[in-house]
């Protein structure tokens, strides 16, 4: 019988062209794009000069500010706008997207190709109740695979993790606008862009102590890397190296060891976890 398979490869070219194979895939897999991570509060104009250095735009590209977190859409974009008008001479425009024009394939097909996605504040579980499952968020996601730099403050920092807080508690129904314990299967989360797949973000850490929901956090998800950026602060993130830039701080926790959980009143304890502070220039990784 006449060999079908004219081809012979030896054991070692076998393994050379498993490991090429390996390395093309896992460079697929790998985004072109980087994010720009703001933790809400003011955003000095030399925090978003650092956004458009980062975004490396040319003299066609565009910026699409994506406000679908704010209650009012229209003063987030206006008050976007004006700041950076006086920073880039490149056009910057609104997509206001809704469940409608969540379909619309001419708007998701600009938002992909947007050079800078930006993200406002607001509330994140708003805005994804409009991108969830929707070509939008398809187009985000690809446009951070090719290359662009997709950036977001406060609620715009909370969705680009795969694992977003939501801000809400299971145990306690009434919103009080703080989350005063560390307690298991209490922190509400969903399902957030997915960018960042081994970190869970947190904004506003500093000015508003909220270690006790990142702590849960990690609780809940313990083989993700918590991290908590103050106001005024920013993390960059270029596949697993991070950056901090701004004024104040970023809290990283990550690896918590000897998690129990106590059936009285759903408290924990954690025997040892380990913990970072950052600030501007300094680096990081993640797994």
């Amino acid at each position: 019988m006449k060999n079908k398979f004219p081809f012979r490869f030896s054991s070692n070219q076998f393994i050379v062209l498993l490991f090429l194979f390996v390395c093309n895939f896992l460079h697929a897999q790998t985004p072109k794009g980087k994010l720009f991570i703001i933790g809400g509060g003011d955003r000095s104009d030399a925090l978003m000069k650092q956004v458009l250095a980062i975004a490396e735009l040319g003299k066609k590209d565009y910026i699409v500010v994506l406000p679908m977190s704010s209650e009012e859409p229209d003063s987030s974009f206006v008050f976007f706008k004006n700041q950076m008008v006086k920073l880039t001479q490149n056009p910057i425009v609104m997509l206001n997207f809704t469940a409608v024009t969540a379909q619309n394939k001419t708007l998701t097909d600009s938002l992909q190709k947007a050079k800078l996605i930006f993200i406002s504040g607001g509330d994140q579980s708003r805005f994804m109740n409009v991108v969830q499952n929707t070509p939008i968020k398809t187009a985000i996601q690809k446009a951070y695979e090719n290359g662009s730099t997709i950036s977001g403050t406060s609620a715009g920092a909370a969705v680009m993790s795969e694992k977003m807080i939501t801000g809400n508690q299971k145990l306690q129904k009434e919103y009080s606008g703080t989350f005063d314990n560390i307690r298991y299967d209490n922190l509400e989360t969903s399902e957030g862009l997915g960018l960042l797949k081994t970190a869970v973000i947190d904004q506003h850490f500093l000015k508003r102590n909220r270690y006790n929901r990142l702590l849960s956090a990690l609780v809940e998800f313990p083989t993700l890397t918590g991290i908590g950026i103050d106001e005024a602060t920013a993390i960059i993130v270029r596949n697993n190296q991070i950056e901090v830039a701004g004024e104040s701080e970023v809290i990283v926790v990550k690896n918590p060891k000897g998690i129990l959980k106590s059936k009285n009143n759903n408290l924990i304890s954690i025997e040892k976890l380990e913990m970072s502070i950052y600030t501007a220039g300094q680096k990081f990784n993640i797994k």
